[in-house]
């Protein structure tokens, strides 16, 4: 009888073990079809379905821009009078797909060109940009002509007046005379690792040059970059034969030697260098961990005057801890520390954009800066340096501050969480003046706005939208905000018949029990609230960004509803320690990188295992890319009895093996102990890989320029070594983003290693994810 009972004993331990592994024993197969219903939410599916959705708008001039205007019988290319709000064809569109097909020898569809930028040339010919072309498109004949734009081999950075266009040629700068093609060079002492206006991060390495033309197009302020002491990284191809070597200049976390910069100002029409009077510079930004932070390249921290007489800068400390405001002399190359500002953390400048503007007619400046928790805008005195009062003042942060105006004493911004019972993260727009007082709200809508001001800045188009709401788009006066002219409603009737629904906003408290933290819970379309389902947390810890995916309306964010339709629950939380809400929330976990918000995500799955009956909190799952790659491990050691299944893509997962600028300004200084421990060790994921209990998958691209394979391979060698079952998947010959191909077959094995493992079910095998045609 004891030994009958300690049968059924074992019997029932064994059985709850294979429920908490995931190893579901009454588990079904999943077929080809319910793939292919998953497969029908990702993006490239499911974005055509939206109709009248502007994605983005493009001034032609003062009075004039152009956009797509997409619907079930294509792409539509448009311009809105601003003085009348009419709109008419931008172009002919059969006639330039005809011209197009000729040039490129091979069909292109009228409703479906794929041009996402295009300017009216001097001659009148239309130039577009496809494909990383550019073409001059004369449709005046009847039959039209396309013909590919000359240009040099490298890519150039145009003056202000369009002539001129300056590049980079071993490790000098040139200029190409945009009419002719007639180059000349600038400079002549550039050399290999110390060359002028270099684009070179260490994360990321192209060859944009990096500078900032004046007004009048008759200088240049760029710099001389110094990477000559720099530590260096290796890749292999993979390839038949001898293998090939890739090499670049990578500083690193703790690295005694980092690369510098040299500013110069360099006068075009002498060729003169000017060397600006002052040490070699941190290669830093007051807002990203690049001295160029937007899309389209550029300087962000240097700003000329009108009249280019005088150039302003801002320098930050190798550990963003300090800030300079600095005013220099082009002609003499003397410099003038106007004023500083230190912060114990990290100091960055907001949301998406450098917020910090040089009006030297008034002698004075707007200064960014969160001292009082929030994000707001101060006035300067750039005679004194002394703080002549607050721009704005209380809650809510300034994101981008779009146009100032000096003449008016103007200044137009977006900002977030300055409207009471608007959610926090949703982007308003609104207009302070210089003097201070009252911001003045110009879109009032309870949703996220994306604004396109046009250049006079009289009018600004408005694009506000929620994640559950489609877009409307308007034409407003930026005096008012009152609405001129409606230029689209997004409809999504097409989306919905397909059978889209959209996620569901959620609310918890974070780690402390008192913090608000939003995210949003992916359900299957065809959901059972009478069924449990296993939960997977989409993870990107930050902090520089969150795992939300932004608050506007998107028809797929990532693949999270196509996970959902293979029978789970998704959530996305933004965890403590992400941007966008105050200076504080930001820095919870500063300088503790092994944090990763893991105490806000369990906490969070927590709460809404308790909401929601549906919820098994007995299978969780985990995943993410790069700083959600590394958070999925480190989940997975630091939580091992509650994340069940972890997928790690291209994690970081040692900080200490990740370039200086990002890991030295959330981590800190590398500091190393009597002992030889340092303040990197906690966050070093391999330094916990013996907790591992459940299955994990580590993903990664063998020729990751930004986040190295070597990340990891260390987390691999420990996992072994700590005798560890484990998964590895190495993608040959891709970088950190996984290419289509390639990023297919991965988010095909991902959806594969949650339904095995996670759901206890059986994918179908080898199941072919459709990729999108170019």
């Amino acid at each position: 009888m004891a030994s009958m009972i300690g049968s059924s004993r074992l019997a029932g331990a064994l059985a709850l073990a294979l429920v908490a592994t995931g190893a579901m024993a009454q588990g079904h197969t999943l077929t080809k079809d319910d793939y292919a219903r998953a497969e029908r939410f990702l993006g490239n599916n499911t974005a055509p379905l939206v109709d009248h959705a502007i994605g983005r708008v493009t001034w032609l001039d003062d009075g004039h821009f152009w956009y797509v205007d997409h619907d079930a019988k294509g792409d539509h290319y448009r311009v809105m009078d601003v003085a009348t709000g009419k709109t008419s064809d931008a172009f002919d569109q059969p006639r330039l797909a005809a011209a197009l097909g000729k040039a490129l020898a091979r069909p292109v569809k009228a409703d479906k060109l794929g041009i996402r930028e295009y300017v009216v040339a001097a001659d009148g010919r239309l130039d577009v940009q496809l494909n990383g072309k550019h073409y001059l498109c004369d449709l005046k004949p009847a039959q039209g002509e396309c013909v590919v734009k000359k240009a040099g081999k490298e890519p150039g950075v145009l003056s202000p007046d369009k002539k001129t266009e300056a590049f980079i040629r071993d490790w000098n700068l040139w200029l190409r005379d945009v009419a002719s093609g007639k180059e000349t060079q600038l400079t002549t002492d550039g050399v290999e690792n110390f060359g002028y206006a270099t684009d070179n991060a260490g994360w990321k390495h192209t060859d944009n040059a990096i500078l900032v033309w004046s007004p009048d197009s008759r200088q240049i302020a760029t710099f001389q970059q110094d990477e000559r002491k720099t530590g260096e990284m290796y890749l292999l191809k993979t390839q038949v034969g001898h293998s090939e070597l890739l090499k670049w200049k990578g500083p690193l976390a703790g690295d005694k030697d980092v690369t510098m910069i040299e500013r110069v100002v360099i006068d075009v029409p002498s060729k003169k260098v000017v060397r600006l009077k002052m040490p070699a510079d941190q290669h830093r930004s007051t807002l990203c961990d690049d001295i160029s932070c937007g899309p389209e390249g550029g300087w962000d921290d240097v700003k000329w005057a009108p009249d280019g007489k005088s150039l302003a800068f801002v320098s930050t400390s190798r550990y963003h801890k300090d800030e300079w405001f600095r005013i220099a002399d082009p002609k003499t190359g003397a410099v003038r520390t106007v004023f500083e500002e230190h912060v114990p953390t990290y100091y960055e400048s907001g949301n998406g954009q450098v917020n910090w503007f040089y009006l030297p007619e008034s002698h004075e400046a707007i200064w960014f800066s969160e001292r009082n928790d929030w994000g707001n805008l101060y006035l300067y005195d750039l005679q004194t340096g002394k703080l002549k009062h607050a721009i704005t003042t209380g809650e809510g942060n300034v994101t981008e501050v779009l146009k100032v105006d000096p003449k008016t004493r103007t200044a137009w911004f977006r900002g977030v969480g300055r409207t009471p019972g608007v959610n926090p993260y949703y982007q308003q727009f609104f207009k302070v003046s210089l003097d201070g007082g009252k911001p003045v709200l110009l879109t009032p809508e309870a949703a996220n706005h994306e604004i396109t001001l046009s250049p006079d800045g009289h009018a600004f188009v408005d694009t506000y939208s929620t994640p559950t709401t489609p877009p409307v788009t308007v034409l407003r006066d930026s005096g008012d905000g009152h609405t001129l002219a409606t230029v689209a409603k997004a409809d999504i009737s097409r989306l919905r018949a397909a059978g889209w629904v959209a996620p569901t906003p959620i609310t918890v408290k974070g780690r402390d029990g008192k913090t608000d933290l939003y995210g949003m819970l992916f359900k299957p379309t065809h959901f059972d609230p009478h069924k449990k389902y296993p939960v997977i947390d989409y993870i990107y810890p930050g902090p520089q960004t969150g795992s939300v995916r932004g608050r506007n309306f998107l028809s797929a964010r990532g693949d999270n509803q196509a996970l959902a339709e293979l029978g789970f629950i998704v959530v996305a939380l933004d965890g403590m320690g992400t941007p966008w809400r105050s200076k504080s929330f930001h820095d919870t976990w500063y300088g503790n990188m092994g944090d990763n918000t893991l105490p806000d995500q369990v906490a969070g799955l927590k709460e809404l295992g308790k909401r929601y009956a549906w919820i098994d909190l007995g299978r969780v799952g985990i995943w993410g890319h790069s700083g959600g790659g590394n958070a999925s491990a480190d989940a997975m050691f630091r939580y091992p009895d509650f994340f069940k299944v972890g997928w790690a893509e291209s994690g970081n997962h040692d900080n200490r093996n990740y370039e200086d600028d990002w890991a030295e300004k959330y981590q800190g200084p590398l500091v190393v102990n009597k002992d030889g421990t340092t303040n990197y060790d906690d966050q070093a994921n391999q330094n916990h890989a013996d907790k591992l209990k459940g299955k994990l998958m580590l993903v990664h691209g063998t020729l990751d320029d930004n986040v190295p394979p070597s990340q990891t391979l260390l987390v691999a060698d420990a996992l072994i070594k700590a005798n560890k079952d484990f998964d590895l998947l190495m993608i040959p010959n891709v970088h950190h983003g996984y290419g289509k191909e390639k990023g297919s077959y991965a988010m095909r094995r991902r959806w594969d290693y949650f339904v095995t493992h996670l759901a206890g079910n059986t994918p179908p095998k080898e199941y072919a994810i459709t990729l999108p045609k170019d």
